[in-house]
């Protein structure tokens, strides 16, 4: 069963897949739900803190290295910007929303940029981070598998 583990967790980690893909990999290769939601929320997790400290320096010095990466820095940054004006209304609250909706263009990733191009401290964006993946975590598991899966 370590593989099915290490994969769930590994798919976490990656942007779009987050734990809406990861979560239902880990229960169809042979994880029971509990272990799968647990693996997929702390792969999730893991990448956060340094995507909110680091975002902005890693812009900054992708922009100089070729127009490509300066255009792909700036869609992310666009995506940001979409999605920053809930945020700024209620920090807290809009960020934990944002991360928490398991759908397209939200998520953990889009949340950790979201704090980033606003200068949130990590530890104000954290807590709600945190929030925002097990919420959306409890909404994956319960579409999937039902509401009782997690009892």
């Amino acid at each position: 069963m370590l593989k099915p583990a290490i994969i769930t967790f590994l798919m976490a980690m990656v942007p779009v897949v987050e734990l809406r893909g990861a979560i239902p990999y880990g229960v169809i290769a042979g994880l029971s739900v509990h272990e799968a939601f647990v693996l997929a929320v702390i792969g999730n997790l893991l990448p956060i803190p340094f995507l909110v400290v680091f975002t902005r320096k890693v812009f900054e010095w992708l922009r100089t290295k070729s127009d490509g990466l300066d255009r792909m820095v700036c869609r992310l940054e666009a995506k940001a910007d979409k999605n920053k004006e809930l945020v700024e209304k209620s920090e807290f609250f809009g960020l934990m929303l944002l991360v928490a909706i398991p759908l397209p263009g939200t998520g953990a990733w889009t949340g950790a940029l979201v704090a980033a191009m606003l200068d949130m401290r990590l530890k104000r964006a954290m807590p709600a981070i945190i929030l925002g993946v097990l919420v959306a975590g409890v909404i994956v598991t319960t579409l999937t598998y039902g509401a009782g899966a997690l009892i």
